[in-house]
């Protein structure tokens, strides 16, 4: 999926995440996390988000995230939510995961 935009998705709100995507000029992911608990879950919180940019199919993407303690559901919802935004995709398949 194409990144044509930046598109915000999240908020700042406990246990949730703001995530920010950008188009990156190679085609290559770069992820910036900022979180309370990265010590203890960022290995996690990063390949929940590198999987479910795999699974969408992102490349050339540079990636802001504001972790506020969201659980792996959440985070996999607001990577979808952001990289639908930024990719200008409007039909959404609910039936597709």
């Amino acid at each position: 999926m194409n990144i044509v935009h930046s598109a915000v998705a999240g908020s700042l709100e406990s246990s949730d995440v703001m995530i920010s995507i950008e188009p990156a000029v190679q085609k290559t992911v770069s992820i910036n996390l900022n979180s309370s608990v990265k010590k203890q879950f960022g290995d996690q919180i990063m390949k929940v988000i590198k999987n479910t940019l795999d699974r969408l199919g992102v490349n050339g993407a540079s990636l802001e995230v504001t972790d506020k303690g969201a659980l792996d559901c959440v985070i996999e919802a607001r990577v979808e939510t952001v990289v639908y935004r930024a990719a200008d995709k409007k039909n959404f398949d609910w039936g597709e995961y």
